[in-house]
């Protein structure tokens, strides 16, 4: 029993029904090792395809805690591909704050998923039409809707989204599927549909528009009178975002933005923005920071920042500069708090070589290490293993594999509490 179980639209319905309500708050805690069991129990009182459904329901809103939270994820219904691709509740609720500061009050939600936009958006007051093709996804979106009492803020409608008229709703919020039969999609104008119709979506739209697209998106790829966005949460990058019309500018109620670079509709603006928080970094255009020798502190940039293409503006609020041209990390000689970056303060440099740092952690009675790379070819797992075959006492440290001029070298730091 698993939560690729096929499911169908059909399959969904007899979970809405009392019967089906009563059984899912049976099995909601069902431990994996024991369904079988749990199972062959309740198939001598409720239909064998009911129970198969509530099972694979149960362990789907198992995993969905991680993105919506217990107390939604325990009432919402899911599907495999939902869970997987639907947007983690705190990022939903960043980009609803930013329609609703650009002054959206709807907003059309095509491939909305299971619904998780959609419901952020309608808690956040925003009439919302939401739209996806398939049957399932459609369902379970609908009943969400229902079961979160967000109803008369929702409307969903099972179509294809190429075929959706928005008009009468100020603004589009498009998410491709950016999955296909042979796994990750990579190239936007292979998304489903294409990023191309999602731009000339979101530009004819009357306010406002968001494109969720992939973090690895190339930085060439951005439409020029676009805002791209780098968002992180709990410091794991999660999207990008391409914003348009009013939204384009938006704050949403950032704690610490920097003034940006002056845009003009034919230059595209940059934005990383670290949840929680939230705390917005802005491009300022600024060249490459300057490679010098490390210092005391080693700041490691938040991924958002490295995908935004921001490492100059953190160098510049830190005064620190490059080990490497082509790294990363930002080294300096005093510590600045930032919320952009992970500082540590750096004890040792060394050239790279095993049998030294092994010597060293022994030393050092170093019985925890953390094993950092960039730029190296070197796997973190198999320096652990042979650095540290086994604690030597109950200190710990964090070693970067890394380049410094162009020479392999280890930094050895903790980080700045």
């Amino acid at each position: 029993m698993n939560d690729r179980t096929p499911l169908s639209a059909s399959s969904l319905a007899p979970l809405l029904t009392p019967e089906g309500r009563a059984l899912l708050e049976e099995v909601r805690d069902t431990d994996p090792a024991r369904e079988l069991a749990v199972a062959t129990r309740l198939r001598r009182e409720h239909p064998a395809e009911l129970v198969s459904a509530a099972l694979g329901q149960a362990r789907l809103r198992q995993r969905a805690v991680a993105k919506f939270g217990a107390q939604d994820a325990g009432r919402m219904f899911f599907t495999p591909n939902g869970v997987e691709q639907s947007t983690r509740a705190s990022v939903a609720a960043y980009r609803a704050r930013r329609l609703k500061e650009s002054g959206v009050t709807s907003v059309a939600d095509l491939c909305c998923g299971i619904g998780g936009d959609a419901i952020a958006l309608a808690r956040a007051g925003i009439r919302v039409l939401a739209v996806d093709r398939d049957p399932l996804t459609a369902a379970a979106a609908r009943a969400n809707a229902d079961e979160l009492g967000l109803a008369g803020l929702i409307e969903v409608r099972e179509a294809d989204v190429t075929e959706v008229d928005p008009a009468g709703y100020d603004a589009v919020f498009v998410d491709p599927a950016r999955r296909g039969g042979r796994g990750r999609v990579f190239d936007p104008e292979a998304y489903s549909p294409p990023l191309s119709w999602a731009v000339e979506a979101a530009r004819r739209a009357p306010r406002a528009a968001a494109l969720k697209v992939a973090p690895g998106i190339p930085h060439e790829a951005v439409p020029a009178d676009a805002e791209a966005e780098w968002i992180s949460d709990g410091g794991e990058v999660k999207e990008a975002v391409l914003w348009f019309g009013a939204g384009r500018t938006a704050a949403a109620g950032t704690e610490d933005a920097t003034p940006a670079a002056p845009t003009t509709p034919a230059t595209p603006a940059i934005r990383a923005t670290l949840l929680p928080g939230p705390h917005t970094l802005l491009s300022r255009g600024l060249p490459d920071p300057e490679v010098r020798p490390p210092g005391r502190y080693l700041y490691e940039p938040d991924g958002a920042v490295i995908r935004a293409h921001l490492v100059a503006e953190v160098a510049e609020q830190l005064d620190g500069g490059l080990i490497d041209p082509t790294i990363a990390y930002v080294t300096a000689d005093e510590h600045r708090p930032t919320p952009y970056a992970t500082a540590y303060e750096i004890t040792d440099r060394l050239p790279f070589n095993v049998k030294k740092l092994k010597a060293l952690l022994r030393e050092r009675r170093i019985g925890t290490l953390t094993v950092k790379k960039r730029g190296s070819a070197v796997e973190p797992e198999e320096l652990r293993r042979k650095a540290l075959p086994r604690p030597h006492g109950p200190e710990s440290v964090t070693v970067f594999l890394t380049r410094v001029a162009g020479a392999p070298t280890m930094l050895l730091g903790h980080p700045v509490r």
